[in-house]
């Protein structure tokens, strides 16, 4: 089935995770994405663990579906000038280079925008292309602590702690992603490109909306609140008799029902509980009798038993178990590519579908340079004249 990005050409000049994550999306809705990497070494990420039996990286893999890829040594003015003339074909430019690098190199947006007005060029950087540290590269961990993410996640008597996820790399690829797509409609409308500014540090600042909300209105700085929310009660995670852990979030229409599984007929008596101001004031007191009626029972009779009550109940899985789970079978979550060195891999889907049709087929991930010739030969270059690139390694 023809993605709905079907006839978008992006060229991808990304690298590692973040803005590789939003091509990717953006391949496997249908557009013809061009990675463009390095002669010889390509994206680092290809040398990164997990490695597979024939050498290839599977952290690569997770973020390189459905591309070409052309190497071009951009160092060279000849890399330079085909850059440039890949770029008057496309529709969409994605890099993630320092401010002003690309320029240096002829390659940023005004030179690229000379050639090709109607071109959406998007930036992906740590910090953004103006400010005091629009210079400072960018690594995920590093955001996270400079946001204050990592201050507030954890438990309240532990040390800060990095999420579970590489969450600022992700997040920021779904805003490059965003940034491509308000582009695109923008040059419909108006017939003209532009050049879209995407900050990692400024998605994550962004991620703290409920955050900034307290700060904001009751100027508390949050902190660490370990699964418990910071103003809803019950919403945490509790360990039932059998050791295993669920998540209850419930509401005021959840509190009663709550107390009649657990047996808790004090608590559910008490008009001072049945609102959530009440029982955030009496949180200790309601922590404690939920975690004790909790650990009488075995986790997942207790999970279905809630469940049936209408209660927001969810058993704390790993990764393993998500993505084994029934209803992520049913959907297809996990799909599978076929790559020339490796052979069958799995791959999670890009997870948006139209209702009359399946998940995007997962890409294959491109062997080094693997498209290289084909590109350059559509461009125009004569087989002597890429063979001439390829001995002098502009390309290889």
């Amino acid at each position: 089935m023809t993605g709905p990005l079907s006839g978008v050409t992006v060229l991808d000049f990304s690298r590692v995770l973040a803005a590789p994550l939003a091509t990717q999306v953006l391949a496997e809705l249908g557009a013809t994405v061009i990675k463009v990497e390095r002669p010889g070494s390509g994206d680092e990420t290809r040398g990164f663990e997990p490695r597979l039996p024939h050498g290839e990286s599977a952290y690569f893999f997770a973020f390189n579906r459905g591309k070409k890829s052309v190497t071009l040594d951009l160092k060279d003015p000849r890399g330079q000038a085909l850059a440039r003339k890949l770029a008057e074909h496309a529709d969409v430019f994605v890099e993630n280079f320092l401010p002003g690098t690309l320029d240096r190199l002829g390659l940023g947006y005004a030179d690229l925008a000379a050639g090709n007005p109607g071109l959406v060029y998007v930036s992906a950087t740590g910090f953004g292309q103006t400010g005091p540290d629009r210079d400072r590269k960018g690594y995920d961990t590093v955001f996270q602590a400079l946001s204050g993410v990592m201050a507030m996640t954890g438990e309240p008597d532990g040390p800060p702690s990095k999420t579970g996820i590489p969450v600022a790399d992700l997040t920021s690829g779904l805003w490059v992603v965003i940034a491509v797509l308000s582009g695109l409609a923008g040059r419909a409308a108006s017939g003209r490109g532009r050049h879209l500014d995407v900050s990692m540090m400024d998605v994550q600042l962004s991620l703290h909306a409920l955050n900034a909300a307290r700060l904001f209105a009751l100027g508390e700085d949050p902190v660490r609140t370990g699964t418990e929310h910071p103003g809803r009660v019950p919403s945490a995670a509790f360990q039932a008799g059998d050791g295993a852990w669920l998540h209850i979030s419930g509401s005021d229409q959840h509190w009663g029902p709550l107390c009649t599984v657990l047996g808790l007929d004090d608590l559910a008596a008490d008009p001072a509980l049945r609102g959530n101001s009440g029982r955030v004031e009496q949180r200790a007191r309601v922590m404690k009798a939920l975690r004790g009626a909790i650990a009488q029972h075995d986790r997942d009779p207790l999970v279905k038993e809630l469940r049936a009550a209408d209660v927001p109940v969810g058993a704390v899985r790993s990764v393993r178990e998500a993505l084994a789970d029934p209803h992520a079978v049913a959907r297809g979550v996990v799909g599978e590519f076929t790559h020339p060195s490796e052979g069958t891999f799995p791959a999670l889907r890009t997870p948006l579908r139209e209702t009359a049709g399946e998940a995007p087929v997962p890409g294959v991930p491109p062997l080094l340079g693997a498209d290289t010739d084909d590109v350059l030969a559509e461009l125009g270059l004569a087989a002597a004249e890429i063979d001439d690139l390829r001995t002098d390694g502009v390309i290889r």
